[in-house]
């Protein structure tokens, strides 16, 4: 039954974020649809019955508790197919406004199905879903979950969990960059971004070349934005939606520089659903292109009204977020601020952060291949990856929001991390895998299992804008050596190096 509430918990709805739930909802709702879209295209090959890391391999040997998930039950690629396609479907409900029709807890249970078959390919998706934005996704669909439907106001407590979260979001990317590299101190991190980030994309080559006194300015301008602005999530409006503003447009300014899958889309979603009502109505009289009135869908944006149920279940998932909010609070003060980290295994309130180091050189592994038996130095032909940097002249391409697990993890190889799945992938790519070569952007060989392949690494750099005039380069690379000699298939095992 839905009625007015006590004057006493007047606060606890508000018909002042229709524009921000809707925001929320869809925004997030597209984002699980991308999500996993890309695991339908790419979790078979990384990490199913025959991937590079299979999940069966991984589930023997841990436990539920410290990694609930559906394929803890049981793992085929069928019953992936099964799930990603709901999760795809589901999505696209959400952005189609499907589930906000109805009743409250219609959205809410849409929502928890997302969340709960996401984490369960987050938890046993191990390197290839150890990124920050996986947790991200993961905590922001079950908050958006219980913001109700048209039919009922938004409930004020959830647009306060949703600022709490922006704020961790924000204030922990920007602590763990003063407490991390001395780059960012002396304001010199912005040298190196745009040149050995992970992804470079389309105008990540112009970002670098900007002037250096930008790049300082830069810094200093994240500073204030993830360091200062934050806490002005805590104020009364208008200042929350100062900061919703101030973060959507830093964020933006990261998707035009960067791919970062959907951490910079997901987190401006986020800023916009801290904007109000009232914050529109006022922008949309300054600038011609927002509407500058903002009416309720609905009458439950004009009363008050909400079922008991509701209540119950809105006030308890905050409580429960408060409970869990301490550890990640602590972490945020703590000179040893964790980046990044989850804190609970069903990742409900999580620790963020990004470039705590920054990288000052980019080296990249390339992975070539040979049908000669005897190759010479001119018989090795290079693997092209969808992402990373490969032939010198091809521009960067932009692929963010999409995710590309396999380029991402290729990036960390030269920096040390531990890599059991690059033996897996050479065999793969020795057996002309199909669902393997359907990762990369070309297979050099068409199809054809090659005689060998081998890794070489090289030292990349953006090229000046003088020798981008004269060779139409994006990149120049220098070759380091090669750091996998070439293997071989010999009875079904790897043979290093052939004969």
């Amino acid at each position: 039954m839905a009625g007015p509430l006590p004057d006493w918990l007047g606060w606890w709805s508000t018909a002042d974020y229709h524009v921000a739930r809707a925001v929320l909802q869809r925004g997030f709702g597209a984002l699980y649809a991308l999500a996993f879209w890309g695991a339908l295209r790419q979790f078979r090959p990384l990490l199913g019955e025959h991937g590079l890391q299979p999940v069966a391999v991984f589930v023997a040997r841990t436990r539920w508790r410290d990694a609930p998930s559906l394929f803890r039950w049981r793992y085929s690629d069928r019953l992936l197919a099964a799930c990603t396609w709901s999760g795809v479907l589901l999505g696209a409900s959400v952005v189609a406004g499907l589930p906000q029709a109805g009743p409250w807890w219609v959205p809410t249970l849409v929502f928890l199905a997302l969340w709960w078959l996401y984490l369960s390919l987050v938890n046993v998706g191990q390197r290839f879903y150890a990124f920050g934005w996986e947790s991200l996704l993961c905590e922001a669909g079950f908050l958006v979950a219980f913001l109700g439907s048209d039919v009922v106001p938004a409930p004020f407590l959830m647009i306060l969990a949703v600022r709490w979260l922006l704020f961790r979001l924000e204030h922990g990317a920007g602590l763990i960059k003063w407490r991390g590299d001395p780059a960012w101190r002396d304001r010199t991190a912005l040298y190196y971004h745009h040149e050995t980030q992970p992804l470079p994309g389309p105008f990540s080559w112009h970002a670098h070349h900007l002037p250096r006194w930008w790049h300082r300015v830069e810094v200093v301008g994240t500073f204030v934005t993830q360091l200062a602005v934050p806490w002005l999530l805590f104020l009364p409006q208008p200042f929350p939606s100062v900061a919703g503003v101030a973060f959507a447009l830093t964020q933006g300014w990261l998707v035009v520089t960067g791919n970062f899958a959907w951490l910079n889309w997901a987190t401006i979603v986020l800023a916009v659903g801290v904007i109000n009502d009232g914050t529109w109505a006022w922008l949309g009289r300054l600038l011609p292109f927002v509407p500058d009135d903002v009416p309720p869908a609905t009458a439950a944006a004009a009363s008050p009204g909400a079922p008991l149920a509701y209540v119950v279940v809105v006030t308890a998932v905050a409580l429960l977020i408060t409970v869990l909010s301490v550890r990640p609070a602590r972490n945020l003060m703590s000179r040893n601020q964790r980046m990044n980290a989850s804190f609970e295994p069903f990742q409900l309130v999580n620790a963020y952060g990004a470039f705590g180091s920054m990288t000052r050189r980019r080296d990249e592994i390339v992975v070539e291949g040979t049908l000669v038996e005897r190759p010479g130095p001119d018989d090795w032909v290079e693997y092209e990856f969808r992402g990373k940097p490969g032939p010198v002249d091809r521009r960067p391409p932009q692929v963010a929001p999409y995710h590309l697990r396999l380029d991402w993890l290729m990036w960390f190889l030269p920096l040390g991390h531990p890599a059991g799945w690059f033996e897996v992938f050479l065999r793969r790519l020795l057996e002309a895998d199909p669902p393997t070569l359907r990762l990369l952007r070309r297979d050099p060989f068409g199809g054809r299992p090659p005689r060998a392949v081998r890794a070489v690494m090289y030292r990349y750099r953006y090229t000046t804008p003088e020798e981008r005039r004269r060779t139409g380069n994006w990149w120049a690379r220098e070759r380091l050596g090669v750091v996998v000699d070439a293997v071989q298939l010999a009875g079904g095992s790897l043979r290093w190096p052939p004969e």
